[in-house]
């Protein structure tokens, strides 16, 4: 078997899809994309095609190896997350050849289905309650929340007020056994993410994400001195190494990389086990499509520490469509009393619609990350 053909599709809301052909006709699809730069990523896909185009999909071990090591340069959002949406396509080539998912293919499954959580209120959060309630009933057992909106480095405590605010709204409604995750996602410095985590400390949260950005890894020990809240983060982490350094400092008690941005289904499970030798959690980041989200499961279903899954149902970003809109058969994301069921077909386990891809791929999409200014017209942290 032979790879003939690999083509990209820019689709809304803001994803960007990969099918990979073979001259057998197996056909095989990834999610390789960054938010807001769908575009550079399909152009990354397209050279790394140039080596992979006439090569035999079953050697994913040395696909991955030479796309990362091979161009010398190597690494970041664009390059890894390029890499990894191939990687998901080889997987579901492999996995439809055998007639087996990817998870059997990785050892078999450690458990049938997994706890996911929603996303309430929004990038500027409101209505937490109301929202915490509504995904409740529907079913689900944990939500995410952004904490906050823009953050000055020093900033007022009616900010810190507000967050806690809409927090204790999701307690009081919701009661003390309700998963909640609040993410100060980047937009808090090391200064105020000390207050925010002291504070937020009476509300038993089930974790607090990316407390600071990534690259000021750090200042962690400082600020979980200020409480016991598991702190959880990796969704701009792109490889084992840049994992190596936060598992090695012992900050952090939940890593989160993101299967379509982390190398793909072959470098996030070797991430996963590092976690697992450091005694820390895994929760996928996946605020992305139905592919991400298969390839997600597929990794939940054999890495042991795995406890909880993102997914992107009803998502604020999610205008015009949603997570099974490019699904032929919409069940198979089966959500039940807070968790999902392991898809058990072939490949990744999912059927892509390929008309309704094509269509929309007619429209595409520009979507792009809102841009926001603090009160003294410098830049602030989406």
């Amino acid at each position: 078997m032979k790879i003939t053909k690999l083509t990209t599709y820019v689709v809304p809301p803001r994803w960007l899809f990969l099918k990979i052909e073979t001259d057998e006709g197996v056909v095989g699809w990834g999610e390789p994309v960054v938010e807001g730069r769908a575009e550079t990523v399909a152009a990354n896909v397209a050279e790394l095609a140039d080596y992979l185009v006439g090569r035999d999909p079953a050697f994913i071990e040395d696909h991955w190896t030479v796309m990362y090591r091979g161009g010398f340069y190597r690494g970041g959002a664009v390059h890894m997350s390029a890499i990894a949406g191939i990687d998901q396509a080889l997987w579901d080539i492999k996995g439809k050849v055998l007639g087996q998912p990817v998870h059997a293919l990785l050892g078999g499954k450690v458990r049938d289905r997994i706890r996911v959580y929603s996303w309430i209120g929004g990038d500027r959060p409101a209505d937490t309650a109301r929202a915490a309630r509504e995904v409740a009933d529907r079913g689900f057992t944990a939500i995410k929340m952004n904490g906050t909106e823009e953050m000055q480095f020093v900033d007022s405590h009616a900010k810190v007020d507000a967050v806690l605010a809409r927090v204790a709204a999701i307690r009081d409604e919701m009661g003390p056994d309700f998963g909640i995750g609040v993410d100060f996602h980047g937009r808090v410095h090391k200064p105020m993410a000390k207050v925010l985590v002291k504070e937020l400390e009476p509300f038993h949260l089930m974790f607090i994400e990316e407390p600071i950005l990534s690259e000021n890894y750090e200042s962690l020990p400082e600020i979980t001195k200020h409480g016991s809240t598991p702190i959880a983060l990796g969704e701009r982490l792109f490889s084992r190494w840049d994992f190596k350094r936060i598992l090695e400092q012992g900050c952090v008690d939940i890593i989160q990389p993101d299967p379509s941005h982390s190398g793909g289904i072959t470098e996030t499970r070797k991430i996963a086990a590092m976690a697992e030798a450091y005694d820390v959690a895994l929760a996928l980041h996946c605020p992305l499509g139905p592919i991400a989200l298969a390839a997600n499961l597929q990794l939940d279903a054999v890495c042991y520490n795995a406890f909880i899954q993102e997914q992107s149902l009803g998502i604020h970003y999610n205008k015009g469509n949603d997570l099974l809109d490019y699904l032929s058969d919409r069940s198979v994301f089966d959500y039940e009393n807070g968790f999902v069921q392991i898809p058990n077909g072939p490949g990744l386990g999912i059927e892509i619609n390929e008309a309704a891809v094509e269509r929309m791929a007619e429209i595409g999409h520009r979507w792009r990350n809102p841009v926001w200014r603090h009160a003294d017209g410098s830049f602030a942290e989406w």
